[in-house]
């Protein structure tokens, strides 16, 4: 059955902006944890400074996993700032992964700037994405008396994150990758590291196992819509909006959802689509044209309908996690309407 959606998730700009002025101390003092030259190519790709260490006034990234990790605490009925550490340490390895991703897949740009490898050289960003994972852990671990088990929870989930971005790459060498493995890889990539998010403020509250349960799934379920939207975003997103090329998914040949959904209608479309996305790995990317010819064939095949609806499938089953236990009224509620935004989003 569908779940009711709070119409317009309006009070989720109130809850990044609440996330913001909590996390952001604790943000700089994990980054203060490091050495200065490492320090300073953190803070570049956060947006705290420029290239030279000058601050800037950019906010940064969304916050939308700290934020999940604050809400979970308040969920579980207690006070957000219970969650902080947790949302320090999720953010901290969702940007470990972004550095690295940006490295792997030869991103020059994001949010309008150049990449931290672009910049500083890729030898010194895997340090620097090196280290946020490894502070990540370090804030969990001095979050007393949960801080362990919110440890451990994380750690699972970022080896998750890396089996599926293993996964990945492994499919841009495969001729043909199924619906259900992208899906798998998706659930892994991306979901793993929300249901961290959406959880370890309740593991930090020391919550029952059947709370941190169900806001796992409830970020899971998550993970897998944001997912869907993304690869939408990838191939039909505004180079405005997103900060990054139009159709760039496509010209680098990424098997992302709705390409791979198109891929397995089979037919003349898909097997023109085929042609055009599948190749050699040193093929050279695809031009401006044969992008827009792709994008053209996998909505034509259903590809963008498929992803369309599959996230809007796994919103369900994220509001529906969230009702399997007693909740605190006021974060629940947000969490319906972040999941919400996170649906509806344009970047």
């Amino acid at each position: 059955m569908t779940q009711t959606v709070p119409a317009g998730a309006a009070g989720v700009p109130d809850a990044l902006a609440r996330t913001r002025a909590a996390i952001q101390p604790a943000m700089e003092a994990a980054i203060g944890r490091l050495s200065p030259d490492v320090a300073l190519l953190a803070s570049y790709h956060l947006g705290w400074a420029d290239a030279q260490g000058r601050p800037l006034e950019a906010p940064g990234g969304k916050l939308i996993r700290p934020t999940l990790a604050l809400l979970s605490a308040e969920a579980a009925w207690a006070d957000a700032e219970v969650g902080v550490p947790g949302g320090v340490a999720v953010e901290l390895v969702h940007n470990y992964s972004l550095i690295h991703d940006d490295i792997i897949d030869g991103d020059t740009e994001r949010h309008h700037r150049p990449t931290v490898w672009a910049v500083f050289g890729v030898g010194p960003a895997i340090i620097a994405g090196d280290a946020l994972a490894v502070v990540a852990q370090q804030v969990l671990l001095d979050a007393l008396p949960h801080g362990a088990p919110a440890s451990a929870l994380l750690a699972d989930a970022t080896a998750a994150m890396i089996a599926g971005q293993a996964d990945d790459i492994a499919f841009e060498k495969r001729p043909v990758v199924s619906v259900e493995e992208c899906v798998a890889m998706c659930a892994a990539k991306t979901g793993a590291l929300l249901g961290a998010a959406a959880s370890i403020g309740a593991v930090l509250a020391g919550a029952p196992p059947a709370t941190v349960g169900a806001l796992r799934d409830y970020g899971a379920h998550l993970g897998l819509a944001f997912q869907a939207v993304d690869d939408l975003l990838g191939i039909w997103g505004d180079p405005g909006r997103t900060g990054k090329p139009a159709g760039n998914d496509l010209r680098r040949r990424k098997k992302s959802l709705p390409v791979v959904a198109a891929l397995a209608a089979g037919g003349e479309d898909a097997d023109e689509l085929r042609s055009l996305v599948v190749a050699e790995p040193s093929a050279a990317p695809l031009d401006d044209e044969q992008v827009e010819r792709a994008a053209y064939l996998v909505e034509a095949c259903g590809g963008r309908e498929w992803a369309r609806t599959r996230a809007k499938s796994h919103l369900d089953g994220a509001l529906g996690a969230l009702e399997r236990v007693r909740l605190s009224p006021v974060p629940h509620r947000a969490l319906a309407d972040l999941a919400a935004f996170v649906v509806d989003r344009e970047s």
